[in-house]
């Protein structure tokens, strides 16, 4: 029977918390103070720790630092006061699985208690490298991001994950949502630079039947789909301003109101967010709300470029084309030597989701089982006077349809590379996303 420790030097507080646990079954040990605590950690085993964080002898913060030397498989939820939620984050940001605010809500403690119990302990996940299956590398820079998400897995705190397009910022998220106690719960991915403003709050929130013209039914939304799992906001850099106030209070106070409806509905997910822009630069241009960015970013991790672990390479198209040979029912795929140096030096402005293009295109392309550098068609990176132009100018062709011929090929090749995500496309082509759609409906581009 699982056994949570309970630090709180109010006698209410302790009672309340002792039913609760007793109430799912579980046991409780109380302590009044950080050294009481401390010597009941030393005597035996706990699965969890509830504390609060005005304490006696000290702060809760200094009982969460000690647990995550002395008793890293132990998660600590730390009891705040209504409103401190810098304290709860600054407590997430030492390593606690979550944070409860006073006046305790007897739901979002029952909540918070299972999910804790929930999560793996470091030695079974350390054991499980098949939970990390899409995390390919062996480089410093890939081991340290391994070892970042097996930590950050085991907390509630949210996570932004910051990387240039292409880099593998959903894969970070997902195994991060697999490695967690949520992971029999919902993966909810949203990219938010690909949804109208004029949908955003039915789009997150949900709508009732009749909320506007065409609401026919009830529809729920992101939010409600995520519902005890994990919520990941892929590009949220790109939300509009006026989204990121409703964004914020959904988060901070764990409720949605469906657009067309009066009540609020309670939602208990995790938020995991990620964009290719720095956030902290957006805020200081007054594009992203800056109570909303330490809302996003208690737990910050950097996924490093293709450019910046270059010793991947090798193990990256390896597994790639194997991946992409069992698709297509092909063996014994080769990499010449030319096309494998050639990748080496290659600079992948687009990371691994453009090596995923260039060896699935060389893969089309290739004569037998061998992939020759003229396969690749990796762009150069140097102008060549003597280049055809893209485009052949056809005889009695107007100029603005040879313009616009131009153009499709351009965008063509550039959803190509980027797998036809068209919210990288139009980053890497340094124009809107919504520009990028226009241009794609005009020149009949599906």
């Amino acid at each position: 029977m699982s056994q949570i420790l309970i630090v709180d030097d109010e006698p209410d507080i302790l009672e309340l918390l002792s039913m609760t646990i007793h109430r799912l079954g579980l046991q409780c040990i109380t302590a009044c103070s950080i050294a009481d605590a401390k010597h009941q950690l030393s005597t035996q085993n706990f699965d969890l720790c509830l504390t609060d964080m005005r304490l006696p002898d000290g702060s809760g913060l200094d009982l969460v630092a000690d647990m995550q030397t002395q008793h890293p498989n132990t998660p600590v939820v730390v009891i705040t006061a209504y409103g401190s939620v810098e304290v709860a984050i600054e407590a997430m940001k030492e390593g606690a699985f979550d944070f409860l605010a006073k006046p305790i809500e007897l739901d979002k403690l029952k909540s918070v208690i299972r999910t804790a119990l929930a999560l793996d302990t470091p030695e079974t996940v350390a054991k499980s490298e098949s939970l990390l299956p899409n995390i390919i590398g062996q480089s410093t820079a890939i081991i340290e991001l391994k070892q970042q998400i097996q930590k950050v897995a085991r907390s509630h705190a949210p996570v932004f994950i910051n990387g240039e397009s292409g880099s593998g910022k959903e894969l970070v998220a997902r195994a991060i949502h697999q490695l967690g106690p949520r992971k029999d719960q919902p993966f909810i991915p949203v990219n938010c630079g690909a949804i109208p403003s004029e949908l955003m709050e039915s789009e997150f929130f949900g709508h009732r039947k009749g909320a506007f013209t065409g609401a026919t039914q009830n529809k729920d939304g992101f939010f409600h789909a995520a519902n005890g799992g994990t919520l990941f906001l892929d590009e949220v850099a790109d939300l509009p301003l006026t989204m990121q106030v409703k964004l914020l209070r959904a988060i901070q106070e764990n409720v949605v109101r469906p657009v067309g409806s009066e009540n609020e509905e309670k939602v208990d997910i995790r938020i995991l967010s990620a964009s290719h822009k720095d956030l902290h630069e957006e805020v200081q241009n007054q594009n992203f709300r800056e109570d909303l960015f330490y809302r996003l970013d208690v737990i910050n991790l950097q996924v490093p470029s293709l450019r910046a672990r270059q010793s991947d390479i090798r193990i990256l198209t390896e597994h790639i084309i194997q991946r992409l040979s069992d698709s297509l029912g092909v063996k014994d795929i080769q990499l010449s030597s030319d096309a494998e140096n050639a990748l080496q030096g290659y600079h992948f402005p687009g990371n691994i989701r453009e090596l995923e293009n260039i060896l699935q295109r060389a893969m089309t392309l290739m004569d037998g089982h061998v992939i020759h550098l003229k396969d690749l068609a990796l762009k150069s990176t140097t102008s060549n006077e003597n280049s055809s132009p893209l485009v052949e100018f056809k005889p009695g062709q107007s100029l603005e349809d040879y313009l616009e011929d131009i153009e499709r090929e351009i965008l063509t090749q550039t959803l190509e590379q980027c797998r036809w995500n068209k919210t990288a496309a139009a980053e890497q082509l340094g124009m809107s996303f919504r520009s990028m759609r226009y241009r794609l409906k005009k020149l009949n581009i599906d």
